[in-house]
């Protein structure tokens, strides 16, 4: 799934390619996408005639900042935007056609279909689902080390269970908290709560470095994820210890180990990281 860094880059190169273009129509050929309004009708209907003003990012969310309106839009495991011309071939898998005045096409494709997309009245987004319920943005002013180490307190769920919990601090899914805690030399399954504040700033440095690099980078592709350009993000040739097992460490050459942290596959140094 598209994190933090996937994400930016995707709205900065659509910020390129979309912005001050209209809607002259919408056709919509997966309807199970559309989740607010649930009448596909009503979706295209609303987006007809509306610029897009501006595209924002909130954790892994795209939002199109319309006229009058904000389009929600999650990528899920691999829904990607591209730009073309009206007349160009239509792809398979592509699911969402918005056409503007000047005859290009943003399409989204998804081979699984597992994306989303919301319309909200423009300024009333942050108050609804999806959105309503997500923690701070770790490259922004709030994300403070004392923030960190409050909100983990009495908190017994692993450190990694808890970063990927969006309600706290959002953006970071499995390939960032890997490198973060890596970085933070702290070991996966340590209980939030049981980090000292030391140990705290660590982690709170680590995960905005880790962040400010895989942005620079354009992302990670490890899988299907290009940007809206079809571009590859390139951070995957920085990864410590993400997708590593049994490759020495790039600190003290022990075998990176991989396990199961709160259902999702675990990399780290059993060296570096100490539980």
């Amino acid at each position: 799934m598209p994190e933090l860094p996937e994400v930016e880059t995707v709205r900065r190169t659509l910020e390129t390619l979309v912005l001050n273009k209209t809607i002259d129509a919408v056709e919509v050929r997966w309807a199970n996408i559309i989740k607010q309004p649930r009448e596909v009708e009503q979706f295209q209907d609303a987006l007809v005639g509306q610029t897009i003003r501006a595209m924002k990012r909130r954790g892994k969310f795209l939002l199109f900042m319309l006229d009058e309106l904000t389009l929600v839009s999650h990528l899920r495991m691999e829904g990607r935007y591209g730009l073309y011309q009206a007349t160009d071939e239509v792809l398979p898998h592509t699911h969402v056609l918005f056409t503007f005045t000047d005859g290009t096409e943003l399409r989204y494709q998804d081979v699984r279909k597992f994306g989303t997309m919301h319309i909200f009245k423009k300024g009333e987004e942050e108050g609804a689902l999806p959105l309503s319920q997500l923690g701070i943005e770790p490259l922004s002013d709030r994300f403070t080390a004392a923030l960190l180490y409050e909100a983990t307190r009495h908190k017994n769920r692993s450190i990694k269970v808890f970063l990927l919990d969006q309600k706290t601090v959002v953006g970071l899914g499995n390939i960032y908290v890997d490198e973060a805690l890596f970085r933070a030399g702290l070991h996966p399954e340590r209980t939030a709560a049981s980090l000292t504040e030391e140990e705290i700033v660590r982690l709170h440095q680590a995960i905005i470095a880790t962040l400010q690099d895989a942005v620079e980078q354009g992302g990670s592709s490890i899988k299907s994820y290009v940007n809206g350009q079809g571009e590859m993000g390139m951070f995957q040739q920085q990864l410590q210890v993400y997708g590593r097992k049994d490759e020495a460490c790039v600190r003290c050459g022990t075998a990176i180990s991989k396990t199961v942290v709160g259902g999702r596959g675990t990399h780290f140094c059993a060296n570096c990281q100490k539980k």
